[in-house]
């Protein structure tokens, strides 16, 4: 019976001892893992832009007047120099009051009388001009037969050239007068109710400048309407460019010509487009947790042909990812398994079921994977996402 009840306490013991094993070593820690493998690797930087017609034609009202009802639609297709955009009525003049209009009609008087001493002094001019021309030939001859004097033969030759710059002042004074009576009747005319009347009965028929299709209406109803009014838009909506609005410090980064992603435009897969210009000058923009940001507009030419994005038009939302950097074999990492560690980037690599703490070089990096430059062999594996209770030596699960 001793020996039996030795026996029992020994195999408690050894249970207890196990259990007390069992509990104080370390549990593996459950982890995301992933490869370290080498492939093709591209940098974009990606923000939400639109797209906008290229050339877009404002038809805006000539005069001051009344445009007519606009029976064009947004989309109904145009013909450059052959579709009637828009028939416009100039507006009246506004008609002079009594006392203005004595004024006007004073004026045109005023000027008719200035006319006829003119066209007076012209007349005499033009009397003393041939007066002056008979007594020099007459002198001219007396001084070839010696009955006159040299000097009297001079002052009636200068006498002649005297008459006949008076003739042609005389003349220009006409001139001016008839200019100026013929202001002044304009300007009675203008005011005129008969000049009113010819105005309204003027329509100007506003034809489309460009072959196209009506992009927007401004202007749907009859209305009076001042100069320079937005009446509607037209463009092609063949020539569709995407325009963005990126942080200035990513702008930097950015030359024409570099491949451009257009994603999340309605299609099964992303439009190929070039970068075309980026704009020289910054604005403002407040986002939309209420920061001021310096923001600048990139333009954007879709490479893909037209047929493609056929259903694509002016003003759609679309995100664009310009490449800044792109590689086909680079040796890359997971960049939810980066993390920093002092002043050097580091991960925690998995080798015999245990977690390594590796510092590593990285280069280029985008939101998904980032290019090892040092530190990783290809084939390793490393923690995606790592826990605050991942150390380095802490036995490692992979999560299912």
């Amino acid at each position: 019976m001793k020996t039996r009840r030795w026996v029992l306490w020994g195999v408690g013991l050894v249970v207890v001892a196990a259990a007390v094993v069992l509990g104080t070593r370390p549990q593996p820690v459950p982890a995301e893992l992933a490869e370290v493998m080498r492939g093709p690797l591209e940098v974009t930087i990606d923000e939400e832009g639109e797209t906008r017609v290229r050339d877009r034609f404002v038809i805006s009202a000539p005069l001051a007047g009344r445009v007519l009802r606009i029976e064009l639609e947004p989309g109904d297709a145009v013909v450059a120099g052959e579709t009637v955009l828009a028939i416009f009525l100039p507006s009246a003049p506004v008609l002079l009051d009594a006392r203005s209009r004595a004024e006007a009609e004073a004026a045109v008087q005023t000027a008719t009388a200035a006319l006829g001493q003119a066209e007076a002094h012209y007349e005499r001019a033009a009397a003393e001009l041939v007066y002056s021309r008979s007594e020099a030939g007459r002198y001219l001859r007396l001084s070839q037969e010696g009955i006159v004097s040299v000097e009297t033969m001079e002052s009636a030759q200068l006498d002649l050239d005297t008459r006949q710059e008076a003739v042609e002042a005389a003349d220009y004074a006409v001139r001016t007068a008839r200019s100026e009576l013929q202001a002044a009747r304009v300007r009675l005319l203008r005011f005129s109710a008969e000049s009113a009347e010819d105005v309204n009965g003027t329509a100007i028929r506003i034809v489309s400048p460009v072959s196209g299709v009506v992009l927007r209406r401004v202007r749907e109803s009859e209305s009076v309407v001042p100069a320079g009014e937005a009446l509607l838009e037209v463009g092609d909506p063949g020539k569709i460019e995407v325009v963005t609005d990126y942080l200035s410090k990513d702008a930097v980064r950015m030359r024409s010509g570099q491949r451009v992603l257009i994603d999340r435009w309605g299609g099964d897969r992303p439009l190929q487009g070039r970068l075309r210009r980026v704009e020289p000058s910054g604005f403002t923009k407040i986002s939309a947790l209420g920061v001021e940001e310096q923001r600048v507009n990139v333009v954007i030419d879709i490479v893909d042909p037209p047929a493609v994005w056929a259903g694509l038009g002016d003003g759609f939302r679309v995100e664009t990812r310009v490449v800044v950097w792109e590689s086909e074999d680079e040796l890359k990492a997971p960049t939810g398994a980066l993390f920093r560690r002092d002043e050097n980037w580091a991960v925690f690599a998995v080798a015999g079921g245990r977690a390594a703490l590796r510092e590593i070089e990285v280069g280029e990096r985008n939101a998904r994977e980032a290019q090892v430059l040092g530190g990783l062999e290809p084939g390793e594996q490393v923690v995606v996402y790592p826990s605050d209770s991942l150390n380095d030596g802490s036995p490692v699960s992979a999560e299912l």
